[in-house]
Order: C-alpha cells, then sequence, then structure tokens
C-alpha cells in the first residue's frame, strides 16, 4: 500500500479514484514521458520577523 501510494503508477487517477494511474494509461494505451514534482509550499519564502518588535511597532502608531 505505502508504494502504491508514493509512486506514480501506484496512485489513483484524479478523475476516478477507482482506478489506478497505471489502469487508466493501460486502458488508453497512453504512456508517460516526463513529469514534474511539486512540494506542498515549495519556493514560497517565509517571512521572518520579531513578534516583539512588531507589536512594538503596533503599539507607536497607535499614539
Amino acid at each position: 500500500k505505502f508504494l502504491g501510494e508514493i509512486t506514480l503508477m501506484g496512485q489513483p487517477f484524479v478523475k476516478d479514484d477507482k482506478q489506478t494511474v497505471e489502469k487508466m494509461l493501460a486502458a488508453r494505451k497512453a504512456k508517460v514521458n516526463a513529469y514534474a514534482f511539486f512540494v506542498v509550499g515549495e519556493g514560497i519564502e517565509k517571512k521572518s520577523s520579531d513578534f516583539a518588535a512588531e507589536v512594538m511597532a503596533q503599539a507607536g502608531k497607535a499614539h
């Protein structure tokens, strides 16, 4: 089960989760030539800030 979840061909097909990508491709006599791997959040830069300084800045603006 684990291998099926982490490999492209073993994953459920998006439009019909009752069949795998491999079975869908075989039924349509198609093949995968290339694919791209994306990680959730990839390329997003996290803003780093000092919470205490941010609170002080907001408190200074309030007065």
